[in-house]
């Protein structure tokens, strides 16, 4: 830990992709649409492979309570929850016609609620999602179900319906428990209530239990986020996940609301991720790999030392690489080799299925060169290592002729202690995987050819 220098941090402060889809959510493109997508689903349910392959599901939820000036996500702010309802119908006649393409009864493995706010429905309006998702999927035995909780919004006995309806994986939004950054962030959950809903959580058995926090955000400094990051060891979720604060007024209306004179300075962010860095790992915590920890018996750290650790739209997972079918208004999926992203308002989504079409409004249909350099950075964002010979086995490459500009990049990189660059492949060091977006983003063609980078959050 200590290797890890303030200059190094400091050196890749700059934007970069989150690498959970490559290429990019921002190289979609409107002549992908519904028709693209209902052939993609299609030629899933005829491969031969399609039954022996699970599927994840994401389902999201774009309601919340109340406005949090940080937010980035697609939302509604309301405290009409009958929206709920009208929301129901129409994910229940979006999943109608995904069995339609794809047939009924595909095996899931994976499910994540995210939103907005999850928990923004009723115990009800849960159940009747759940109902319908099971009527049209079969849900595997020990598969991941995870949901997004804003602790606001649920007590001991919502978590219970949770547990009930199959949910073995929380995550809670923290950010920050100080209380002038929450104020400053118009997000006010006393320490206590997280405290006592984690330990109702875990007296109902759920298997992993996430903290989410945030550092950058308005009157944060170095010392009071210590104050934070010492509740959180003290909390001990198994997980935890920190984010960079991207200030990206311009892109993001609720941001307008930041006073920025009360950011902390770039200086003081480093300083906020060196000090993290340090507290979780004495605390026991596994760096899993960019902005995720987690204790050494929880199934990602477990997925990390074996080899197994996959990413997708939600991140790092333990699930093997496999489809996704993305529900609600702006999900994502990713169908074959395809990526597709529905409609981001209400509205369009609303009016597409009341058309009896499927809510896609943008996509990708992937070319050799991106299957080649997704499975590259793949292997490098989720393992560590990057062998020449299976890449090229499975691609029909010469590696080092087809990658000969990335490996001159790599040896900078291999110079300041973040690579080892071998005869038969690339790893990624104890060092670099601090720092293995900007790794991957060398594989990024795209990226490179393109230097327009301000629409990503910063590295650090």
């Amino acid at each position: 830990m200590t290797a890890v220098s303030p200059d190094l941090l400091r050196r890749f402060d700059v934007p970069g992709p989150r690498y959970t889809s490559y290429p990019t959510a921002d190289r979609f493109v409107e002549a992908f649409g519904q028709d693209d997508y209902a052939l993609a689903l299609e030629q899933r349910r005829l491969g031969s492979m399609a039954k022996a392959l699970p599927l994840s599901l994401y389902v999201h939820i774009p309601f919340c309570e109340s406005l949090c000036y940080y937010c980035a996500c697609n939302k509604i702010i309301t405290k009409h929850h009958d929206r709920a309802d009208t929301y129901l119908r129409y994910l229940s006649r979006e999943i109608d016609l995904h069995t339609a393409h794809c047939g009924t009864g595909q095996v899931v493995s994976q499910l994540h609620l995210g939103g907005g706010t999850p928990t923004f429905l009723s115990d009800d309006g849960l159940r009747e999602l759940m109902a319908m998702l099971k009527r049209s999927f079969s849900l595997a035995p020990g598969g991941e179900y995870s949901i997004e909780v804003d602790p606001r919004t649920v007590n001991a006995d919502r978590l219970a319906v949770l547990a009930e309806l199959g949910f073995n994986r929380l995550s809670f939004g923290v950010q920050d428990f100080d209380p002038e950054v929450q104020k400053a962030v118009h997000r006010i959950q006393p320490a206590e209530q997280v405290f006592s809903l984690v330990e109702s959580a875990r007296s109902l058995g759920f298997e992993s239990i996430n903290v989410d926090l945030i550092y950058g955000l308005p009157r944060q400094t170095p010392e009071s986020f210590d104050r934070t990051l010492a509740q959180v060891v003290q909390l001990r979720p198994d997980r935890i996940a920190l984010y960079a604060y991207a200030h990206l007024p311009e892109r993001f209306k609720p941001q307008r609301r930041i006073v920025s004179a009360e950011l902390p300075t770039g200086a003081g962010k480093v300083s906020m991720l060196s000090r993290s860095l340090a507290a979780f790992m004495d605390a026991g915590y596994v760096y899993v790999g960019m902005d995720h920890f987690a204790l050494p018996a929880d199934a990602l750290a477990v997925a990390k030392r074996q080899g197994r650790l996959h990413r997708n739209f939600q991140g790092y997972s333990t699930q093997p690489d496999c489809d996704l079918i993305g529900l609600g208004v702006s999900a994502i999926g990713r169908v074959g080799a395809t990526y597709s992203q529905n409609a981001k308002t209400l509205d369009e989504y609303y009016d597409f299925l009341d058309q009896g079409r499927l809510p896609v409004v943008r996509g990708l249909a992937l070319t050799r060169d991106d299957l080649v350099r997704r499975a590259v950075i793949m292997a490098l964002m989720c393992q560590g290592e990057l062998l020449f010979e299976p890449m090229e086995q499975a691609w029909l490459i010469d590696f080092r002729a087809y990658f000969s500009a990335e490996l001159e990049q790599l040896e900078t990189m291999a110079e300041q202690g973040l690579v080892v660059v071998r005869p038969d492949g690339v790893e990624v060091t104890a060092m670099g995987w601090f720092f293995v977006r900007g790794i991957a983003m060398v594989f990024d063609r795209y990226l490179q050819a393109d230097r327009n980078r301000a629409r990503f959050s910063r590295i650090i």
